[in-house]
């Protein structure tokens, strides 16, 4: 009877890898791009009842304060009432009503055509997040103010990043000179290292139009990218608790009426600005999701809009935030659970560690929030990759590494397939009277690449494989493989005239040397 060498399955896997990794750029998307989710429901059906019930009661007996004109006009001319202290109710008929009108079937495009993101569903999709102000430096191992530069430089890596399904910015551009720069470059550095589906913040109501300006040049034309939007507007509209953030409540209006994807987001800190019970800031957060839900609806009933209630979880010692968490990990899957109970396109918080480095805490910390979003069914789970420091920090090395940890929560999210093909009892009698082993096996061929998700970046050599291939930790890997990526891919985006035409008419800080790879 044969029997397998070892060591020549590694040598093929290996040389695998490295054709993989030099295709890169021109692969399609993962086949586990957009994996159905919902198997994981800490809510029951009652549970779930029970909380909207509280919601609906909140939001016409409380309301919140401070809704810009535009928003107590439309929703008192359908129902509501505006308190004699200023609080909007929203008539429980209304936000059902709304409840029942989203657009269920939206689409976030990419501007290639592997990478689109249908968030109808359960169907779960991972990305970056934050907006960090900080980011610890490959060369010093030190953390420093982030810039614009470091934007770019992680859309190309994320652009390489197969798990890694979208953009949404994860750091700031600290050296941008004002409120509309920012809103520009961050957008354009997004633009030029990537070509998935980005989301940014906008910080002004009157920067909208500029940034829909810039979408539709850089789309060919307005309605182009009405039908095929690649930039989603991520607005917390509210500040907890239960008052409305009123500049952002006009954004996602000029978002809206300009044709750009919302997502309205809640994020109130457990026993600081929500109720420190996990059932009350899910209740709370859900409430004030809701209410920007309606007003978005109430623009426009065909906009595309993302149901983003995110409660945060606090370490109520130090009064920081700690998502790394089990209770912050059940508490985003039960947000998650309450978008799928609703039907609405959802989208949550996971995967920011707070762990300075990213360290064996990081990993754990991560893995376990990451996994019962998508478990949960979450649509868009945002900050699932390279956000340490609980949102203050990030690191190039992480997104490399999280990619691989994405790759293997989403395939878990694709279970077992059960089928007579894979039962597979006709090859198990093949084997048995035949070699005794299935290395060679045509299903084994077959399916070795189309049912396996295979690391990049993780190690599975014996530990004398390991010794001879340099005793590198995980860490060490990710850094020469972010350093390869930001020598080698320069991936051209923007169009060299269309880069001109917006340099005369915007301030754009990056400089056009970092697009063509100079240092």
């Amino acid at each position: 009877m044969a029997k397998p060498k070892r060591g020549a399955g590694r040598r093929g896997r290996s040389s695998r890898l490295e054709e993989r990794r030099q295709a890169e750029s021109d692969t399609e998307h993962s086949k586990w791009l957009g994996g159905i989710g919902a198997r994981y429901q800490p809510l029951s059906m009652a549970d779930r009842e029970q909380v909207h019930a509280a919601v609906l009661d909140l939001l016409e007996t409380l309301g919140l304060s401070q809704a810009p004109q535009s928003m107590i006009d439309r929703v008192t001319e359908r129902g509501g009432s505006l308190t004699e202290s200023g609080r909007l109710l929203f008539p429980s008929a209304l936000v059902e009503e709304a409840i029942a009108g989203i657009r269920r079937d939206v689409t976030l495009y990419s501007r290639r055509d592997d990478y689109n993101l249908d968030v109808s569903g359960a169907r779960v999709h991972t990305g970056t997040g934050g907006a960090a102000p900080r980011i610890l430096d490959m060369q010093t191992d030190t953390y420093r103010e982030t810039t614009i530069r470091d934007l770019f430089d992680i859309a190309r890596i994320v652009d390489l990043q197969e798990h890694i399904h979208f953009l949404s910015r994860p750091v700031v551009g600290t050296d941008a000179p004002d409120p509309l720069a920012l809103d520009i470059n961050t957008l354009y550095a997004c633009l030029a290292g990537t070509s998935k589906h980005v989301c940014i913040s906008v910080t002004l109501p009157e920067n909208v139009k500029t940034i829909a300006d810039i979408c539709y040049l850089v789309a060919g034309s307005e309605q182009e990218f009405r039908d095929r939007p690649f930039l989603t507007i991520m607005a917390t509209h509210v500040v907890p608790p239960m008052r409305f953030a009123t500049e952002s409540c006009e954004i996602v209006e000029q978002a809206v009426l300009n044709g750009i994807p919302v997502q309205l987001i809640s994020a109130g800190q457990m026993g600081a600005t929500s109720p420190v019970t996990l059932a009350g800031s899910l209740v709370q957060a859900v409430a004030e999701s809701l209410a920007g839900v309606t007003f978005a609806w109430l623009v426009d009933p065909d906009a595309s809009i993302i149901f983003a209630p995110k409660p945060l979880v606090s370490d109520l010692g130090t009064g920081a935030l700690c998502g790394g968490s089990g209770e912050q990990a059940v508490l985003m899957a039960s947000a998650a659970q309450m978008g799928r109970h609703y039907g609405l396109p959802v989208s949550s918080i996971a995967g920011y560690s707070d762990s300075k480095v990213h360290d064996a805490q990081a990993g754990y910390e991560k893995n376990l929030s990451v996994t019962l979003a998508a478990h949960a069914g979450c649509n868009i789970i945002s900050h699932a990759c390279g956000t340490i420091a609980s949102m203050l920090g990030c690191s190039l090395e992480s997104f490399i590494i999280d990619n691989d940890m994405l790759g293997g929560v989403i395939r878990s999210v694709h279970g077992v397939e059960i089928s007579r093909e894979t039962i597979a009892a006709d090859v198990i009698r093949d084997v048995v009277t035949g070699d005794g082993h299935y290395l060679g096996h045509p299903q084994t061929l077959e399916r070795m690449e189309t049912d396996y998700v295979y690391p990049l970046i993780a190690d599975r050599q014996t530990p004398d494989g390991w010794a001879e291939s340099g005793s590198l930790d995980m860490l060490e890997r990710a850094r020469a493989r972010a350093q390869e990526i930001l020598a080698d891919h320069h991936p051209v985006y923007i169009a060299p005239e269309l880069d001109a035409k917006l340099r005369q008419r915007y301030n754009i800080i990056l400089p056009t040397s970092c697009l063509q790879g100079a240092a």
